[in-house]
């Protein structure tokens, strides 16, 4: 894969996130944690940058101001409160060895664990008890029982055709991706034959639709490409997933590689292409509720290190591709 030496500065000079250069060091050049650059990165997380920014704000039991409300709420409203950022921060790196990583993981685990067990509060949602799992197996905490049964209720609601849905349905949706991204957290030796079996499965479903075919008409926000995703579905979304599981190989990747590769701009770069909520309503018919405030990392329609990191990473998985 060929990576210019302006790329890789621009990626991992002083001026790029801790985050970036800890992502492209450790999955672009596959370097290991014990390396200098990769160690140095890492302890930088948190104490400046994106992480950090999003920490500044934390009061001291783990949560984040609820605007309008007495109380935390873990939920709403979307994209500010301390679920959306648990998300974020797990992806940026950071772990329960950061005391006020373990604070916000100990919080959800109080709210969310009881009485359902399914981290998902009263909602019983994939996506909220999967993106629940993937941000706590980040952080640490894959042993603790809430998380055991949280993966556990992730196998028993998958669908007859491999796929998980977030409403009530007899079949899955390319939408309910949570499932299977908290199942490819699951380190291999920590996998047991049923969830083997469940990753076959779901990765079954979306390669076969190509991570892209669903119902007669193309759904335009699932070739855009966003970050942070929180619950919302793309190709990238998809690519991510399925390299991480091994899938790399698989031929029927070969559309949505395309697509990726064809996003790239004359500069080597990617960019963001919208904000979430990015939804066609006539086609989803879904539209959320309540106020909605974007959470914002970086610029739409400016390269993004970010997406950047993210392509370059699913295309090293690959074997390089392009």
């Amino acid at each position: 894969m060929r990576i210019s030496a302006g790329l890789r500065q621009w990626l991992t000079g002083p001026a790029s996130d801790p985050s970036v250069r800890w992502r492209y060091w450790t999955e672009v050049e596959r370097r290991p944690p014990t390396d200098p650059s990769v160690r140095a990165a890492r302890r930088r997380i948190g104490r400046e940058g994106w992480a950090a920014s999003l920490l500044e704000h934390q009061f001291p039991d783990g949560h984040w101001v609820t605007p309008g409300s007495s109380s935390p709420e873990l939920y709403r409203p979307k994209y500010i409160v301390s679920n959306w950022r648990a998300i974020v921060l797990a992806d940026l790196g950071l772990s329960r060895s950061d005391p006020r990583i373990r604070r916000l993981a100990e919080l959800i685990l109080a709210r969310w664990g009881v009485p359902r067990g399914d981290l998902s509060g009263s909602s019983g949602e994939i996506c909220v008890t999967g993106n629940a799992v993937r941000t706590l197996v980040r952080f640490g905490y894959l042993e603790h029982p809430t998380v055991q049964r949280s993966i556990a209720w992730i196998l028993r609601t998958q669908k007859p055709d491999g796929g998980w849905h977030c409403f009530p349905s007899r079949v899955g949706t390319l939408d309910g991706w949570e499932g299977l991204a908290a199942l490819a957290e699951v380190p291999e030796g920590s996998r047991n034959e049923a969830m083997r079996r469940s990753i076959e499965r779901g990765a079954e479903f979306y390669l076969a639709r190509r991570l892209m075919r669903e119902g007669p008409v193309r759904y335009p926000p699932w070739f855009r490409l966003h970050y942070p995703n929180h619950y919302y579905y793309d190709l990238l979304v998809g690519l991510r997933t399925l390299t991480r599981l091994g899938y790399g190989d698989d031929r029927r990747l070969a559309p949505a590689l395309d697509w990726l590769e064809g996003k790239r701009r004359d500069d080597g770069r990617w960019a963001l292409d919208a904000d979430l909520p990015d939804l066609d309503p006539k086609l989803s018919g879904y539209s959320p509720r309540g106020p909605i405030f974007p959470m914002r990392l970086e610029a739409p329609g400016e390269p993004s290190r970010w997406a950047t990191v993210e392509a370059l990473s699913v295309l090293a998985r690959v074997g390089g591709r392009g």
